[in-house]
């Protein structure tokens, strides 16, 4: 309904945990960062606890799509069940066929435990993920108990990671759950957004939802969603929801504390909290939509229209998208009397005094591609300054010589490429013909932007789907002593341990620098800052020094580097 007026491509405030839209706060980073640990912890159960709207699906999503490909996983978000009911549902997850007629918890115990055994001894981990864990019974947790029994010498042969409301840590802490709350190898209560993730938080997703200019609410309004939301996600996703519309209803450019508060008291059924004077209450204009909302409800969340303002095609896209998000000056809101001066008002806000503007991306359908792996990794060395010579055959010695490195996956993921925010080479094979690159240069909830022909194309993630099965290539900058690590790894070393002396700096203002050392560190003393590096940034805290947690060094030290830009 309101994603046009504010030049957005989509909705984006749905409560449903889109993946496109995954926005990890330092809470739900150290969340992940438990999960995984527990996954390396050889068996037993992991905790994670959060109140109702806080982000643990989001959490969970983002955990299973890190889980190594040696585990299998069984996911159960309907625990209500009784002892028998579970069993039965473990073995469906896991395919563990039951003999047929199964009546008793035994005929589904023996073949999950010869399950387990036969996996343990393919060199495979199990993994079983319990959603809601709060509605779970005493007797069926003792259950779970029991069925961790099953170990070897070293390890149990079955992982069980419960996710729930925060009463779960109440019911565990019960006397007669104690053997299975000794047990608990790893646990985490996500907590909350602060006022500034707040404001990051819905600062992420409209940018996701294609937004270009300032943010369309001021920074007494933020302060208000936070207030009134408690920092929890989901209820920030109903509010903003709401506040966008009753903006959109009353041709509003800004969303105004005033909006915000009475778009809290029809969404939560509460008084509104000191309602501002001179302002329209929401009801009416939400009324005077009413007829239209009902027709078009169906389509409110596929209008797609093209973003109304450029941005810099380098320098100013890559910052925007590499900084800390920050928020937007506050701009004043003013009413329009007409409809069509009230469409016009974000447009023109957004666009007085516009950048230079980039070449708008046109559609493209897989079918008329015609692929060039030179062109493709000419599009990525133009990015990153690298003189390549036309057909150069091969690509990676020339970017070696530049002090660049080459990183190649065979199994990525969408949601990596966002994390890495880097151009990338993507691998397509089309039905009948041979693979060929393409240039990712810019990627969003819906879209991504391949450079074809010196020029941006739109091309859905649909039918990206149907030619990609994860690999990509990438550039990145090597660290001092990177090339020459198996060597003399010192120099290496010694970077490491300058980079992590920043961050912790930064992240602590007026903290003095440490003495220097005339003793280098060790890697053992190395490997649990660079794990916390890695749990921050939402990688496998495994404490390796690999090129994903390089980049990801180089991108927090602010070392130049080019960024993916919204797709558009």
């Amino acid at each position: 309904m309101y994603a046009s007026y504010f030049g957005l491509k989509h909705a984006p405030f749905s409560i449903a945990p889109d993946p496109h839209y995954l926005f990890m706060s330092e809470r739900h980073r150290e969340a992940l960062a438990h999960l995984l640990y527990g996954l390396e912890g050889g068996g037993g159960f992991v905790l994670l606890t959060g109140e109702i709207g806080a982000g643990k699906t989001t959490v969970c999503r983002c955990f299973l799509e890190q889980i190594p490909p040696n585990c299998n996983v069984a996911y159960i978000f309907n625990p209500k069940l009784t002892v028998r009911e579970l069993l039965q549902a473990i073995c469906d997850e896991f395919h563990v066929p039951v003999p047929a007629g199964a009546q008793t918890v035994k005929d589904y115990l023996d073949p999950l435990n010869a399950f387990l055994l036969a996996q343990h001894a393919a060199g495979r981990n199990n993994v079983l993920i319990i959603d809601e864990a709060q509605n779970l019974s005493a007797d069926v947790l003792e259950q779970l108990r029991l069925l961790t029994n099953l170990e070897t010498a070293t390890r149990k042969l079955l992982q069980v990671v419960l996710i729930g409301q925060p009463e779960l840590r109440g019911m565990l802490a019960r006397p007669e759950l104690e053997q299975l709350a000794q047990r608990v190898i790893a646990r985490f209560h996500l907590g909350a957004l602060s006022e500034a993730e707040t404001a990051q938080y819905i600062q992420h997703r409209m940018k996701v939802a294609g937004l270009t200019g300032p943010l369309p609410l001021d920074h007494a309004a933020l302060r208000w969603v936070h207030r009134l939301t408690r920092g929890v996600p989901r209820r920030i996703n109903l509010l903003c929801d709401r506040a966008l519309l009753g903006a959109y209803a009353g041709s509003q450019a800004k969303v105004t504390p005033a909006i915000v508060r009475q778009a809290a008291a029809e969404v939560f059924d509460a008084p509104p909290a000191s309602p501002g004077r001179g302002l329209p209450r929401l009801g009416s204009g939400l009324a005077v939509l009413s007829a239209v909302v009902l027709v078009g409800a169906g389509l409110t969340w596929a209008v797609q229209t093209q973003s109304p303002a450029g941005r810099k095609q380098a320098a100013s896209s890559a910052a925007l998208l590499a900084a800390t998000p920050s928020v937007p000056a506050s701009a004043a809101a003013s009413s329009v009397p007409a409809a069509a001066s009230a469409a016009a008002a974000p447009a023109s806000a957004a666009s007085s005094a516009p950048p230079p503007e980039r070449p708008v991306a046109e559609p493209l359908q897989l079918a008329d591609w015609t692929p060039s792996d030179a062109a493709a990794w000419a599009a990525l060395a133009e990015r990153w300054g690298l003189p390549l010579a036309p057909n150069e055959a091969k690509p990676c010695d020339a970017a070696a010589l530049q002090g660049l490195q080459c990183y190649r996956s065979v199994s990525g993921s969408l949601s990596l490429i966002r994390l890495m925010d880097r151009p990338v080479l993507l691998t397509l094979q089309r039905p009948g013909q041979a693979p060929a690159l393409a240039a990712l240069v810019g990627l969003d909830g819906q879209e991504l932007t391949l450079w074809v022909d010196g020029r941006p194309r739109r091309l859905a993630l649909a039918e990206l789907a149907s030619a990609w099965r994860g690999e990509f290539s990438t550039l990145w900058r090597a660290p001092p002593g990177y090339a020459e690590r198996a060597a003399n790894a010192g120099p290496l070393r010694e970077w490491l341990a300058g980079q992590l002396d920043a961050l912790s700096r930064s992240a602590v203002p007026g903290r003095a620098p440490a003495a220097a050392s005339a003793v280098l560190p060790g890697w053992a003393e190395l490997s649990p800052r660079i794990q916390a590096f890695q749990a921050s940034q939402g990688l496998q805290p495994d404490g390796r020094v690999g090129p994903i947690t390089l980049m990801q060094l180089n991108r927090a030290a602010g070392v130049d580097e080019p960024r993916l830009a919204p797709a558009r």
